[in-house]
């Protein structure tokens, strides 16, 4: 069976996926090694820590595609996922800050971070109630979203606590993604981005005009700062914005090689982790960068098909979910990279150092490729029958 299953692996996915998450062991080197020589004294530091999240990742995405999904739908599982993420959420609170944040917990070779782990449950876990209720989603829509909108939203508060405004976004926006594909009439998707579009740029604006009195938003404010004047405020808030910019125009087209960043070398603080694409875009230059664009996007829009033509419900909704998350997480990176929108600290998908986000990338994209599997030896079953 095993075999069988291998056999029919989605290779769109799989060969991409491999690729990416064998060339993040590539770059997080070439981008990390200047500072981790002067870190601590030695320049394979991230390397090594790197590898062995690279190989712990892809034990666990084999192990998430040869999962049996029919586990996943039991009500007990939900149950006891939910406990697990409430648990790490709430701990992670309680520890003291890792540079100013408490999003991690501390581990031998990487710090978990609760908040990536939050993003694959929340998939999990609206694929399983709205596949549960298609017919009631359309006939008593409010009633039918009422507890999965409070667990997510209480999910989504506790994300903003530690505080981590990016993944935040990534949950709402995928959360708004997979309603809109769960055989809701599409007039309520609609609705949820017209008011969600509508509150963040009212937000903009407040922010803009009266930010500086608004003592809530703390450190957010001096993002948009260095968002709206990069250059005259480069000494302090602006200084990653200008640097990323930098990277990117001196890489040009093809790049000045790997390994011949400058901007690495102290002057764009942590280039190993969300600004990773723009070492990428100095070393290798645009080629380069759309390269790695066009080998995730292959895996996302994929995933898209896959969703589109899926007869099982929980598997489309795995399928949107997860596109969804690869897709925003994508772009939220890359709009902080070059100037778009405030610096989030979101890491791109499979390229940046990380533990968690590489991990729960993996299973996410694993799952994909087990529904894919699933959905195909159902296919060839009806045939043979």
């Amino acid at each position: 069976m095993l075999k069988e299953r291998l056999k029919m692996i989605d290779k769109w996915i799989a060969i991409p996926f491999l690729a990416l998450i064998t060339f993040s062991i590539i770059m997080v080197y070439s981008a990390s090694s200047y500072s981790a020589l002067e870190e601590y004294g030695n320049p394979n530091f991230y390397l090594i820590r790197q590898s062995i999240v690279v190989v712990v990742s892809l034990v666990m995405a084999f192990i998430a595609y040869i999962f049996p999904f029919r586990v996943l739908k039991k009500k007990k599982m939900i149950l006891f996922g939910t406990l697990v993420i409430f648990a790490m959420l709430i701990v992670v609170l309680f520890l003291p800050p890792i540079l100013g944040a408490r999003r991690w917990i501390p581990l031998p070779v990487f710090n978990l971070q609760p908040a990536e782990f939050a993003k694959v449950f929340v998939i999990w876990y609206l694929a399983y109630i709205f596949s549960r209720n298609q017919e009631k989603l359309e006939s008593q829509f409010f009633q039918t979203i009422l507890h999965p909108s409070i667990l997510v939203g209480v999910i989504f508060f506790f994300v903003l606590l530690q505080p981590d405004t990016g993944t935040g976004i990534i949950i709402a926006l995928m959360t708004v993604s997979m309603l809109s594909a769960s055989g809701a009439s599409l007039k309520y998707g609609f609705s949820f981005i017209v008011i969600g579009g509508a509150l963040v740029s009212g937000l903009t604006f407040l922010i803009y005009q009266f930010g500086e009195s608004l003592p809530f938003l703390g450190y957010r404010y001096d993002r948009f700062l260095g968002l709206w004047d990069p250059f005259g405020y480069y000494e302090t808030y602006g200084n990653q914005l200008v640097n990323s910019y930098y990277a990117l125009s001196r890489g040009g087209l093809f790049g000045v090689g790997i390994g011949n960043s400058v901007q690495k070398t102290g002057y764009l603080p942590f280039p190993y982790t969300d600004f990773i694409m723009a070492i990428v875009g100095e070393e290798l230059g645009l080629l380069g960068v759309t390269l790695v664009l066009v080998a995730l996007g292959l895996i996302i829009g994929r995933s898209f098909y896959l969703g589109s033509k899926s007869n099982s419900s929980f598997n489309s909704l795995i399928y949107i979910g997860v596109g969804s998350m690869l897709l925003v997480q994508s772009l939220v990176n890359l709009a902080g990279l070059t100037g778009l929108i405030p610096i989030t600290g979101v890491t791109f998908p499979l390229l940046s150092y990380g533990g968690s986000s590489l991990m729960v990338v993996s299973v996410s994209i694993a799952l994909v490729m087990n529904a894919s599997t699933q959905d195909r030896l159902q296919l060839k079953k009806l045939k043979n029958n």
